[in-house]
């Protein structure tokens, strides 16, 4: 009988170091306002709202058609209503928001093409048939397969609308979000009253946000704010009126201050470089919120041999905790494995806490050490349909719940903020390898291994530029040192890493010259055995038995002792 074919393993990308944050983003409180500053703040950020929804309709309609020509007449049919800087913010604004709801709309496609191309798959086999790891198998039931062909129909339809919304250029946008939208029409399942939903419609569909420009006074003009915390808002034309400071601007009673990157954005500001502001409202907590941005060059100041030299923490990412382990230069694990634990449940805000104090933690573990930190590029943008997974509902959770994109960006701005560089690693076979060659041989009686530290292992390894799978095992007996597994890696480039011992000449004792012959028996060898990065083997000086010891004694400083022969100045024999 002829075996199955394998399926050929996938290629696996090379290691290469992260590169830093490429922007920045802090905010604080509006303290200390009056109900003016607060009325001022909800009628300029209505008007400009009303402006930016018109805008980007106008920009949806447009399509790919959009030139230049089309965007400059809407800017100047904005700068009449407001001025020419809030309606340059606007126009932006629209353009990112529509270039954001194309790659959406992609994609939405890919996925739905994936679905429909494994539906037909299953359904083509017959009903019973099962699966394996490599490739899904048929429905179980009669009834599972009518369902799943009614299915196909459905995302083959909403496929096609997609894929001509996709020619035509037409984008679905909500300004405010979709997700509140729909609340209007289950306020009951949202917990949510009509005053309440309408309040928080309304302050999601306002705008109070302005882009910087360098080498204007505090690096913006609409929304300026000086280093001594004072903020100036420029007023549209149809509110001038409310202006209480020279050429149609309006200063907040109240200061602000940031408590995070504060001196950064000081420098920032008194240096006349661009910063960027948004000013929203939080409905639920009724205050007023100001967030500052600007861009950094992202450069990578560490390369990857620098990365490598002393080890580094391999990190594997887990539903409910990170499991890492240090190694060292040679792909040894040292010490004992750790895990950071977070709990995804509850709100988002307590999600987000819970992973930025696993991450805090992992981080300065990784400072105190004094190395890098290897991590997988994880992406499951591919497998939480229920197409692929079918009945394994709690699996398509599991995966759905990783804040694989959070996480990855949060490490890399917190670990650039410390100094630790990050090594980024194909995650192909990592868990299956690690599991295969390193949690047998690192477990003991009084440590239990799991899966997960042995893939930290295993991604360590990769990160440093080793091979996943431990050395071979050594000759047969009596050639060097029995046979079974070597636990110490040495390098590539080590000297001696696999040769024999080395014949050490010389004598037992200080006494006798180094070309003397060595006859005395011994009672105990110390060799060492089996220590990693060594040059050779080192094997030290023979233990003397009692006898021996006494003639010793007896001979004296000047003695000499060889077998039972005294030199003519031994003392004498026993």
């Amino acid at each position: 009988m002829a075996e199955p074919k394998k399926k050929p393993l996938r290629s696996i990308e090379a290691p290469f170091v992260a590169l830093g944050p490429s922007g920045v983003a802090i905010r604080t409180r509006l303290k200390g306002l009056t109900l003016e500053d607060d009325k001022v703040l909800r009628l300029v950020g209505a008007h400009l709202g009303s402006l930016a929804s018109a805008d980007l309709k106008r920009r949806c309609a447009d399509g790919p058609e959009h030139s230049t020509d089309t965007w400059a007449e809407r800017k100047r049919a904005l700068t009449a209503k407001s001025s020419s800087r809030w309606a340059g913010s606007i126009t932006k604004a629209s353009h990112d928001q529509w270039a954001l709801s194309r790659r959406a709309q992609l994609a939405h496609i890919q996925g739905l093409e994936a679905g429909v191309k494994t539906i037909a798959h299953r359904l083509s086999l017959p009903v019973g048939e099962r699966g394996s790891k490599r490739a899904l198998g048929g429905y179980r039931t009669r009834q599972e397969w009518f369902a799943k062909t009614r299915r196909l129909h459905l995302l083959e339809d909403r496929l096609e609308a997609a894929q001509n919304d996709r020619e035509a250029g037409r984008v679905r946008v909500v300004r405010g979000g979709k997700k509140l939208a729909r609340n209007r029409h289950n306020l009951d399942t949202a917990h949510l009253t009509e005053d309440r939903w309408r309040a928080r419609w309304q302050a999601a569909r306002w705008f109070l946000q302005a882009d910087g420009e360098s080498g204007k006074r505090h690096g913006n003009e609409t929304i300026r704010i000086g280093p001594d915390g004072q903020v100036g808002i420029k007023l549209p034309a149809p509110l001038a009126g409310l202006a209480n400071a020279p050429r149609g601007r309006y200063v907040l009673t109240g200061r602000v201050a940031f408590a995070y990157r504060g001196e950064q954005w000081a420098d920032r500001v008194s240096a006349n470089r661009a910063v960027a502001y948004r000013i929203h409202y939080d409905v639920d907590r009724g205050r007023w919120y100001l967030t500052a941005s600007w861009t950094i060059p992202p450069v990578q100041t560490v390369s990857l041999a620098q990365a490598r030299s002393g080890g580094l923490i391999g990190v594997d990412t887990n539903a409910d905790h990170l499991a890492a382990w240090r190694l060292d230069e040679h792909g040894n694990p040292c010490g004992e494995p750790r895990r950071f634990f977070y709990d995804l449940g509850g709100t988002a805000h307590h999600r987000d806490a819970q992973v930025r104090h696993a991450l805090t933690r992992l981080l300065h573990w990784a400072r105190r050490e004094g190395v890098a930190i290897a991590i997988e590029n994880l992406d499951f943008g591919a497998e939480k349909t229920r197409e692929k997974h079918g009945r394994r509902k709690q699996f398509r959770k599991l995966i759905s719940g990783l804040p694989v994109a959070k996480l990855r960006a949060w490490l890399v701005s917190m670990a650039a903020a410390l100094g630790i560089t990050i090594v980024v690693v194909d995650p192909a076979y990592t868990s299956r390898w690690g599991a295969e060659h390193w949690q047998k041989p690192l477990s003991s009686k009084n440590r239990k291994t799991t899966r997960h530290d042995a893939a930290g292992v295993a991604i360590g390894r990769r990160a440093l530029g080793h091979r996943v799978r431990r050395r071979t095992a050594p000759p047969p007996h009596d050639r060097s040192d029995r046979v079974g597994h070597r636990t110490a890696q040495a390098g590539h480039r080590a000297r001696g890493r696999e040769g024999t011992r080395p014949r050490i000449p010389g004598p037992r004792t200080r006494c006798v010259s180094p070309d003397a012959e060595r006859t005395r028996a011994t009672s105990a060898s110390t060799t060492v055995r089996d220590a990693p990065d060594v040059q050779g083997w080192v094997q030290d000086s023979l233990l003397l038995t009692d006898e021996e010891r006494f003639r010793v004694l007896l001979a004296g400083e000047t003695g000499c002792l060889r077998g039972d022969r005294a030199g003519p100045e031994a003392g004498p024999k026993v």
